[in-house]
């Protein structure tokens, strides 16, 4: 049977993906051939441990860096050319390990600045930052110096910037690092409402494996920058290879 035109876009519509995506740094191989999928209203682990290659995942995807071979597929479009702004614009937003805020701007600033940089008007950019500040209970704190923010706040400001692009899809970078378990909890009931009210497909690295466990419909494992297993929660804990790879435990995972 042949596949129209038209059944491709259907199957492709609301993904993100990476196909046979792979970078090189100066001869070490860092991301080896990686086939990634993250679905619109899908939360997807991406896990590993030190030096698996996730953030670098992350900065492929975004057009950070450039890939030695593999695309980035947008609904189906090959986007593995546009630059990380033109990715931004067209639904594809992330935040950062180090959470980088405009320390000299206020809280509502840096939400604004979010916003104007993929091209909305300053009323729309205004608008945005109000109603985000708003959702997450944080409306007191807007005209405070970003500097000024408590750690916990900050992250969460990072996660509001990113929001500000209006994303279909939102890639978190440790979200919940350096958070106790109560802090924690609260970044997972944010990302579950991020996904359900904004319609986005969240991708979380996190080594907060208690987070991840609870939090993910499927979870992706990296390791030395290759695809050891893709599944549900319940799948990626009784994995041998996950298991072979991580001595039996979840322990020591951490940053990419």
């Amino acid at each position: 049977m042949s596949i129209s035109k038209g059944d491709e876009v259907s199957a492709t519509a609301g993904k993100l993906e990476t196909r046979g995506i792979g970078i090189n740094f100066e001869g070490l191989v860092a991301v080896d051939n990686v086939d990634l999928v993250l679905n619109q209203r899908e939360i997807l682990g991406l896990i590993g441990p030190n030096g698996a290659g996730k953030t670098t995942m992350v900065n492929l995807i975004t057009g950070a860096l450039k890939p030695s071979k593999g695309q980035v597929y947008i609904d189906g479009q090959d986007v593995t050319a546009w630059t990380p702004d033109r990715k931004a614009r067209n639904g594809v937003g992330r935040t950062f390990q180090n959470v980088r805020p405009f320390s000299d701007l206020s809280v509502f600033e840096n939400i604004e600045v979010g916003a104007v940089g993929v091209g909305v008007g300053r009323k729309e950019a205004k608008k945005r930052a109000a109603e985000l500040l708003r959702w997450m209970g944080m409306s007191e704190k807007a005209y405070w110096q970003a500097s000024a923010l408590p750690y916990g706040d900050e992250r969460r400001l990072g996660i509001l910037r990113a929001l500000a692009t209006n994303p279909r899809f939102l890639l978190l970078d440790e979200p919940a690092a350096g958070l106790d378990e109560s802090e924690s909890d609260e970044v997972m009931e944010d990302i579950i409402e991020i996904r359900d009210r904004f319609g986005c497909g969240v991708m979380v690295i996190e080594h907060d494996m208690r987070l991840i466990m609870r939090l993910c419909d499927r979870i992706h494992v990296l390791d030395y920058g290759k695809t050891i297993c893709v599944g549900t929660p319940q799948q990626v804990q009784a994995d041998e290879a996950v298991i072979t790879a991580y001595l039996g435990t979840m322990e020591g995972w951490g940053d990419a």
